[in-house]
């Protein structure tokens, strides 16, 4: 039977979630407006995208849609009525509202807690089933009271941003059974999931989904829960069946750098540790910038507020023994503030004009 349990109390009807208390901070509300609403029949829900398939937009969810991504997961990881969950993203975003869908679809209890960086010291139950973020995912690692917590849960799905290879180590060396999500609001949270071991990743497409690419190896999605027409994404892929794809990254943010064609999300993965170790914390993106030798040359930006006593001669000498020399960015460039869409999202074309 569907509960959600939030402060130590239990609600389940329309009339719980309707008399709810007064003091409710604002994540807890957007949660129980949307219990009440769904649990009253509404037919659709209007949600913001992320901007995944273009310019960020208010887009018309139907239940039916909704209901259907429930009952796809619910097939993949053939979960019971007993699983215990956990929402611990904000319900305002589709994953924190598909998170309720699934608890309320499969009957199950849920409970709701901030989205903070780590959650999992904030339940006293160990859940079945939880959804985080990587830098959710990297707290709870780093902490060794979560830490084993996490290991307990028996599926955890991470999305909202790629794995850096540090994550994925990690996550790997701890045991834990987890699957980096593939999705966009469009398609109501993910149409694929890839169990995350040692080896590359592959997804594998939920039941009752369609793919497929375009002229530029991009994917194409059909699905009840997206909708009666195909959704084309911007994401080059690498389809391996009917149902299997392993992910290159945004086609508008490929470098041809003397014919050599690099996805730049990808080397992004594999020097996230070293530039976590020399610039903790600090945001980075590799781009390429028009040169009359190559047609385009690989760079590196690097957002930080104080200059760096480390050189970049220094920094690319310690990238080349991850990179190879197709991948070794020609520059460095350090920047105090990237440019950001109006949603926070990181705009890498007006950061590298602004160069």
């Amino acid at each position: 039977m569907f509960q959600l349990k939030f402060q130590n109390q239990f609600f389940s009807t329309v009339a719980d979630f309707k008399d709810r208390p007064s003091d409710l901070p604002d994540f807890a509300k957007s949660a129980f407006e949307f219990c009440s609403d769904w649990l009253e029949g509404k037919d659709f829900f209007e949600q913001k995208t992320s901007g995944s398939t273009g310019s960020p937009k208010i887009i018309r969810l139907d239940r039916s849609q909704m209901i259907a991504s429930a009952l796809a997961t619910k097939g993949f990881f053939k979960t019971e009525e007993n699983t215990k969950m956990l929402c611990c993203l904000n319900p305002e975003y589709i994953a924190g509202k598909m998170m309720l869908v699934r608890a309320m679809v499969w009957g199950c209890e849920i409970e709701l807690v901030e989205a903070s960086s780590n959650p999992i010291l904030e339940i006293s139950e160990i859940p079945d089933f939880v959804a985080m973020v990587p830098l959710q995912v990297e707290q709870s690692l780093s902490d060794p009271r979560s830490f084993k917590q996490l290991q307990k849960v028996q599926n955890l799905i991470i999305g909202g941003a790629p794995l850096s290879e540090k994550l994925k180590a990690q996550i790997v060396k701890s045991g834990i059974r987890a699957f980096q999500t593939y999705g966009m609001t469009e398609t109501v949270s993910h149409i694929a999931l890839a169990k995350i071991t040692a080896d590359q990743m592959v997804y594998h497409t939920l039941p009752g989904v369609e793919i497929g690419v375009d002229d530029r190896e991009a994917l194409w999605v059909k699905s009840k829960m997206s909708g009666p027409f195909p959704i084309q994404t911007n994401d080059q892929v690498i389809l391996l069946s009917k149902n299997t794809f392993q992910w290159l990254g945004r086609v508008d943010f490929v470098i041809n750098s003397g014919g050599v064609k690099i996805h730049p999300e990808l080397l992004e993965a594999k020097v996230s540790g070293i530039l976590e170790d020399y610039f903790p914390s600090s945001q980075f993106f590799f781009a390429g910038i028009k040169d009359d030798k190559f047609g385009e040359k690989i760079i590196l930006v690097i957002e930080m507020e104080q200059p760096s006593d480390i050189s970049a001669e220094d920094l690319k000498e310690k990238l080349k023994t991850v990179l190879n020399r197709f991948e070794n960015p020609k520059e460095i460039f350090f920047v105090k503030h990237f440019i950001r869409t109006p949603s926070g999202k990181l705009d890498r074309n007006k950061t590298v004009q602004s160069l």
